[in-house]
């Protein structure tokens, strides 16, 4: 007896242990990573991963933790790093001997940035951020640092730097690796394509009877098969996304006395540097107008003007030419200098010696800057640097008010940027503390992305492959009964079967059904005898989905289909997205939580700004 109640404490204490790790295994999403995480105190707190700080190292664990809570940036990692891992390892240890313009190529330098290993590394912490641990836990950045020591060959100093100085400088080395790895897969495509080529190519006349009995090399047909469709430069005709942090911009000048426009070239950037005006406040709009304003710049040497000041100066050698001979070619020359001024200002003609430039007019132009191509994350850096010739450099304390959707472009290329973090800036121009401000974002894998996935074994949309068998969610009261309108239809290879008529088009409606008949078939009473029968009533392959749909109205006279029907608008059963205003105020390893009204108050020290682009069907919810 006294074994009694401790054998019962025993079963449960069992049986509490047992359901909580049932729940654990089949539900870990939300106890851990749902939206159920956030909702006590003591869950958010241990909802991320920390960087300790040995040796002034926070401008590192800002740039880290900022560069952590970039999904696009996350989903660029994994697909370059996949597909190095996927491809031949030929591809990227292979090396030119001379570039396109025919230099001499460092052949140390492009093999590192080909094996991209500031991607894998940078890949690698960044996987270790995104971590949902269930407790504290604090990681060291110093994986990473001997990564970026080993790519440029050089120490980095443990004393104050700069968070933006760090963040270009890996932001760089990332579309550099890219670009790298794009060219080397180029120069490979080219190969095969010229060896299939060589393969492939028709037989001669001369050859002709003995290329009837050869045939071609199953391996050659593979290669040329399997490799990617290359135009003759070597470029593949896929799509690429490319590096996400990159964009370009051109500056488009205009001659203010000739209207003439040189072809604008464009300049990559991965970070747009903005200067903050010296005034108590200010607005990150202000910023942008004056980075992107129209600017007016004395003493240009304008192309078409310079020809135009040639064409003048050959007049005047026509007038004071005796010989025929010299007017002749005095007149050749103004007819080539007018052909490249009407043609192409920026070439002049080689055949002619054109007046020294420095007698050459200076005219006043207009300058435009203009984004061409928007990056998928936007990083903007404010700087706050003021520079005085007679004292030392000082910090620039102006309060910046910043939006948290911020839309940039024209009307026609108008985009969305959703602020996705932040770093700030706590101290003097030549020492302080950095921080990061990081939205509360799930990404993939451990945001359930086969959520809304259109396609694939965890889609929300139906398969589009008929289903032989019939459908399990039709229930006894969707036979027909002996009022309903039943077609038999006869096939010798799958078997009978029984198909609502109502059912074969999607759009087909209770007003549309024939009149019911008033002999019923014996099938479709073996029908209503055993609704689960082989015999039952089955869709057709036509419209193999049913689809609930509330009940309707239903005429006199029609069949009583009961709550299904057979086509409904489904876009009103998705569960709108949720605006996460929940924040990470991430100090090295200290870790709180805020919110969005919190974020936008840091307008005294906000240094670095993080925006994603907003897609379209993100933006419409």
């Amino acid at each position: 007896m006294p074994d009694k109640p401790l054998t019962v404490l025993t079963y449960a204490a069992s049986a509490s242990l047992a359901a909580v790790a049932l729940v654990y295994l089949f539900s870990p999403n939300q106890l851990i990573d749902g939206d159920s995480s956030t909702t006590s105190a003591s869950t958010r707190k241990k909802g991320i991963v920390g960087l300790v700080n040995p040796a002034n190292d926070c401008f590192i664990n800002s740039v880290l933790q900022s560069l952590a809570g970039l999904g696009d940036l996350r989903l660029y990692l994994i697909r370059e790093v996949h597909r190095r891992s996927l491809d031949s390892e030929a591809i990227y240890t292979s090396v030119p001997a001379k570039d396109g313009h025919g230099k001499d190529i460092d052949a140390t330098k492009l093999l590192s940035l080909q094996s991209g290993e500031v991607t894998q590394g940078l890949k690698s912490i960044l996987d270790q951020l995104n971590e949902r641990p269930i407790y504290k836990k604090t990681i060291s950045a110093q994986s990473f640092i001997n990564v970026l020591e080993h790519a440029f060959a050089t120490r980095i100093s443990r004393t104050q730097q700069d968070a933006q100085e760090l963040l270009q400088i890996v932001a760089e080395r990332l579309a550099e690796e890219y670009e790298a790895g794009k060219r080397a897969r180029q120069r490979v495509n080219k190969v095969l394509l010229n060896n299939a080529g060589e393969n492939l190519s028709p037989p001669s006349e001369a050859n002709d009877e003995a290329s009837k009995t050869q045939t071609l090399d199953p391996s050659v047909v593979a290669t040329k098969l399997l490799a990617p469709l290359s135009t003759a430069d070597g470029s593949t005709s896929e799509t690429e996304d490319g590096f996400p942090l990159q964009g370009q911009t051109e500056a488009r000048v205009e001659c203010q006395h000739c209207h003439f426009v040189p072809k604008p070239a464009p300049t990559s950037f991965v970070m747009l540097n903005l200067m903050v005006p010296q005034k108590t406040t200010t607005t990150l709009n202000e910023c942008f107008d004056a980075h992107f304003k129209t600017e007016y710049i004395d003493d240009y040497k304008c192309d078409r003007c310079r020809l135009d000041h040639a064409i003048e100066t050959l007049e005047q050698e026509l007038v004071f030419a005796k010989s025929k001979e010299q007017k002749d070619v005095v007149q050749k020359k103004i007819k080539h200098v007018r052909r490249a001024r009407d043609t192409d200002p920026e070439k002049p003609p080689e055949i002619v010696q054109l007046p020294d430039i420095r007698h050459a007019p200076k005219r006043k132009v207009a300058r435009h800057v203009q984004i061409t191509k928007f990056p998928k994350v936007l990083i903007i850096h404010l700087s706050r640097s003021m520079f005085d010739p007679g004292s030392y450099s000082q910090k620039n304390s102006a309060k910046l008010s910043f939006p948290e959707r911020l839309p940039i472009g024209g009307i026609l290329n108008r985009k969305n940027y959703k602020l996705l973090g932040l770093v700030t800036h706590k101290g003097t121009h030549n020492s302080g503390h950095y921080e990061t401000f990081r939205r509360q974002h799930l990404y993939p894998p451990t945001s359930k992305p086969h959520v809304k996935n259109d396609t694939g074994p965890y889609s929300a949309s139906a398969t589009p492959n008929a289903s032989n068998q019939a459908s399990p969610q039709l229930s006894g009261n969707l036979v027909a009964s002996p009022n309903d309108n039943v077609n038999i239809q006869e096939d010798p290879i799958v078997g009978e079967r029984a198909s609502l008529t109502s059912f074969a088009s999607p759009t087909a409606s209770t007003d549309s059904l024939s009149a019911p008949s008033t002999r019923p078939t014996s099938r479709s009473a073996a029908a209503e005898k055993s609704p689960g029968s082989p015999h039952g009533i089955a869709m057709s392959l036509a419209e193999p989905t049913t689809v609930l749909s509330p009940p309707q109205e239903v005429k006199p006279g029609t069949p009583n289909l009961g709550r299904y029907s057979t086509s409904m608008d489904l876009t009103r059963f998705k569960r709108k997205k949720k605006v996460s205003d929940r924040w990470w105020r991430i100090s090295d390893d200290k870790i709180k939580e805020c919110t969005t009204l919190d974020v936008l108050s840091m307008q005294k020290d906000v240094y670095l700004l993080f925006y994603e682009m907003e897609r379209v069907e993100s933006a419409m919810l």
